[in-house]
């Protein structure tokens, strides 16, 4: 019988028959490089793509590093481009195969075609081998003096390239005097642009160890640099356009002219077709019209035009990324767009992502004057298909009823969400209603009549249910049926999941017993003693001081639990001013997209200049005493307010957050609170032990934060700084991370001190002339930051400051903590003293 016949080997190049396919190419390749046969480049050619295909899909093939070396000795720019991609991919993995390579890289540096020259000059700066460095000098600088435009552009990069590998060779060879003087000099704006993109990265790098680079970065953003640039920016690309725009936002010009100057040249730019060119240029015209108000004012008109057109042309991710920054635009001037909410509605064909977008938007516009169309096309939302949307449509009806004073037709319409028969409807309503009646208590007959209709048992959605408990507790006297409708949610507690209903429940009875005593007795021992066995913690503690203040003393318990309430006036943003301001600082970038700063999404190398102080926010506090280490919470707290935006900031002192991540300044007085919440506590817990009534209420106001009487703090005598204090930057971290905050203010810098900001440097000598030593600095004009630190003369209590300094705005945020919270007050006043003395002879 005859053997089975071979099977044919595979042609296809991304499909290897076997090991021996490697030592076929091998050996066609060896027989191929010296020949000059007609036709032998395209041999190669196949020969060279079946390699790349080995390559792509992961077969190793570096054993024919020498025979592609050895074809590569050809004018064929395929071949040639094949060949760089192949040395390329593995030198980086086989230095000592990258060494083969240098002599026809260099070979092909000086050839007669420009494309082959560049197209070497980019292979041999890919390398990336360190111990080839100073075979990178003499090719990139016979590049950067090339005739032709695009070798220029490839060796501006390679420079790039050599500061990453070795930055000490490519300072020492003078690279970067060069690139500068071809930006100011080249007739090419892609080399132009090119050499203002290297000297960016390379001068930041630089400018942290070296005062000249730091002087050259800020030449960059001098007069005549700026100035040359935007004078050849419609000779740009798209994206060089985008870098020098992006130059010129960081331009902070000396006289009023110069702002008009600029925005005549960038006005046709807002007209550009693509989206990226007219974003960079309304960020310049938004940071270089801060100071003036009524000019910003006008911008704001003036860009509304392009951006809406922007957002109806394109794609929908384009069109989601414009209405991102249009949306932080609507909420900065929400009256410049009042007029054009129509461009706002939802369309029936665009994503959600949009939808939800345009809902904020919509609730943002929303004034006396548009409210009733906007309410109208919101509550046709509210039946779309999309259930998500329907919610998010409500809620906004709701926001808006929220922040109006004529609110008769939306109290109406959130009735009638009531009465639909859809859970979610009625769901995300009874939210609403529930806020609604805390702002406009007025409303509440209206309310409850509908509210009593509905039966619990059809609510299912923790949020709903417990707003729906609270209307049971907190109207039961015109509810009818209150006390039988909780008793009945009593007895089903092991059945309810959620312990944000269990919580609401227990605080609904207690209110209801307060009314209707008789009805809710059996109903409020139930809640208690199912809430104490409660495996919930937060329900178990409520329900057993419920029980024990109840145990106490029950005129005390009542106004505790069932005080006279006030409507609430303003309800807590869930974003926070600072954190806005800091997206609004970061226009044109991705913190407008994700609706958040740069510092919360961006790993810690990539976080620029301020990368010192997010290190103090994060520095764990370890072999220390209990008692001596600050909670984790508080801890945090005090510290996520190390990356803030650099315009209007913190006000005064012990002023709310509103809702906001950062805390208020410390308060001394903290103390004493804690030790009156202990004292409180012990007297419920054994009331035979407590004092006179009056005493125990007003320690219960404290022990939930009714506040007591601040006493009045004692004036601080002189405060004296020593002139040679000394602080490591690792104690200062660990200090920073413990102490709490005890000032925080905003102050005025002189224009002469405006003027004086030369760089980071100038400022902390001129402090260290006043005792006050700084231990780091960063930051980029206009925004500055530095941490300083001081003692006391006679003692080593230390000071710490973040000084934050917005030179186009003139102002300074200062952030204080102490050893000695006492004397804090007097330290500022030092501080802001010498502070105001900058620049001044």
């Amino acid at each position: 019988m005859a053997p089975p016949a071979q099977s044919q080997r595979s042609s296809s190049p991304s499909q290897p028959s076997g090991k021996s396919e490697v030592s076929d190419l091998k050996l066609q390749l060896r027989q191929l490089a010296g020949s000059r046969a007609p036709g032998v480049d395209d041999s190669k050619r196949e020969l060279f793509k079946k390699v790349i295909s080995y390559m792509t899909i992961g077969i190793d093939v570096s054993s024919l590093f020498g025979e592609m070396v050895m074809c590569s000795a050809t004018s064929d720019i395929v071949l040639k481009k094949m060949c760089y991609l192949y040395v390329g991919n593995y030198a980086k993995v086989n230095p000592d195969l990258a060494l083969l390579t240098i002599n026809f890289l260099q070979r092909d540096c000086h050839d007669e075609d420009p494309m082959i020259r560049g197209l070497a000059l980019r292979s041999l700066c890919s390398l990336r081998v360190a111990n080839l460095v100073e075979y990178l000098v003499g090719p990139l600088g016979s590049g950067l003096k090339d005739s032709n435009s695009y070798v220029r552009v490839v060796a501006v990069i390679g420079v790039l390239k050599l500061y990453h590998i070795s930055a000490s060779t490519c300072v020492d060879a003078d690279f970067p005097s060069t690139l500068k003087h071809l930006m100011l000099n080249d007739s090419d704006t892609q080399v132009v642009a090119n050499c203002l993109s290297a000297l960016q990265e390379i001068w930041s790098a630089e400018a942290t160890t070296s005062e000249e680079a730091s002087r050259e970065r800020e030449a960059l953003i001098s007069k005549p640099v700026i100035y040359y640039l935007l004078n050849r920016i419609k000779e740009f690309s798209e994206w060089a356009q985008c870098l020098v725009l992006e130059l010129v936002a960081k331009y902070v010009p000396v006289e009023s002219d110069e702002i008009f100057d600029i925005m005549n040249l960038l006005e046709d730019r807002l007209q550009h077709a693509n989206g990226a060119v007219v974003l960079a240029t309304i960020k310049v015209f938004l940071h270089l019209t801060l100071s003036l108000t009524d000019v910003h004012q006008q911008v704001y008109e003036r860009i509304k035009a392009p951006l809406l057109t922007l957002v109806s042309s394109g794609s929908p991710e384009q069109s989601y990324a414009v209405l991102s920054h249009l949306h932080i635009l609507v909420m900065r001037a929400p009256y410049i767009f009042s007029s054009d909410y129509k461009h706002f509605y939802c369309q029936y064909n665009e994503p959600s992502y949009v939808k939800r977008l345009k809902l904020e938007m919509l609730t943002a516009v929303a004034n006396e004057s548009n409210t009733y169309e906007i309410v109208t096309e919101l509550c046709e939302y509210a039946a779309n298909v999309d259930i998500p949307i329907a919610r998010e449509s409500i809620r906004a009806v709701g926001k808006i009823a929220l922040q109006q004073y004529d609110v008769n037709a939306i109290v109406d319409r959130l009735l009638q969400f009531l009465e639909m028969e859809k859970d979610y409807v009625t769901a995300e309503a009874l939210v609403l209603v529930k806020d609604l009646l805390r702002k406009y208590p007025q409303w509440s007959h209206d309310c409850i009549a509908v509210v009593g209709n509905i039966s619990s048992k059809n609510v299912q959605e923790p949020k709903a249910k417990a707003a729906l408990i609270w209307m049971l507790g907190e109207y039961s006297q015109d509810m009818q049926d209150a006390p039988y409708i909780l008793e009945s949610l009593v007895e089903n507690w092991d059945e309810e999941h959620s312990a944000e209903v269990r919580l609401h429940l227990l605080t609904a009875v207690m209110k209801c017993f307060f009314k209707r005593p008789p009805e809710t007795q059996n109903a409020l021992g139930a809640a208690l003693a199912a809430g104490i066995a409660d495996f919930h913690q937060d329900v178990h503690d409520r329900a057993l001081f419920y029980y024990r203040i109840l145990q106490y003393n029950v005129s005390v318990a009542e106004h505790v639990v069932n005080p006279p309430k006030q409507a609430v006036s303003v309800f807590a943003d869930t974003q926070s001013s600072e954190i806005k301001d800091r997206i609004f600082d970061e226009f044109n970038s991705l913190s407008v997209v994700y609706q958040k700063p740069s510092y919360m999404f961006t790993d810690k190398e990539h976080r620029g200049p301020f990368e010192f102080s997010d290190e103090l926010g994060n520095l764990s506090i370890g072999g220390e005493a209990a008692d001596n280490v600050v909670s984790a919470q508080s801890v945090e707290a005090n510290d996520k307010d190390l990356l803030l935006t650099t315009s209007e900031k913190e006000e005064t002192r012990g002023s709310s957050t509103n809702g906001s991540a950062y805390t208020a300044p410390y308060d001394s007085s903290s103390t004493s609170v804690f030790a009156s919440q202990t004292r409180i506590e012990s007297e419920i817990s054994n009331p035979t032990s407590a004092g006179h009534a009056p005493q125990a209420s007003l320690g219960i106001d404290d022990l939930l934060g009714l506040g007591l009487p601040a006493a009045p703090a004692p004036s601080s005598p002189q405060l004296k700084l020593s002139s040679k204090a000394v602080l490591d930057p690792s104690a200062f971290q660990q200090k920073w991370r413990q102490l709490p905050v005890a000032l925080s203010q905003e102050c005025s810098v002189s224009p002469q001190g405006v003027a004086a900001f030369t760089g980071p440097q100038a400022l902390p000598r001129h402090m260290q002339s006043h005792s006050i030593h700084c231990i780091a600095s960063g930051g980029q004009s206009p925004n500055f930051k530095f941490f300083f630190f001081a003692q006391k003369a006679e003692e080593t209590s230390n000071y710490l400051v973040e000084c934050i300094i917005n030179t186009s705005s003139a102002k300074a945020q200062i952030k204080i903590k102490a050893d000695d919270q006492s004397t804090s007050s007097a330290f500022s006043t030092l501080f802001q003293s010498a502070l105001s003395r900058f620049g001044i002879p």
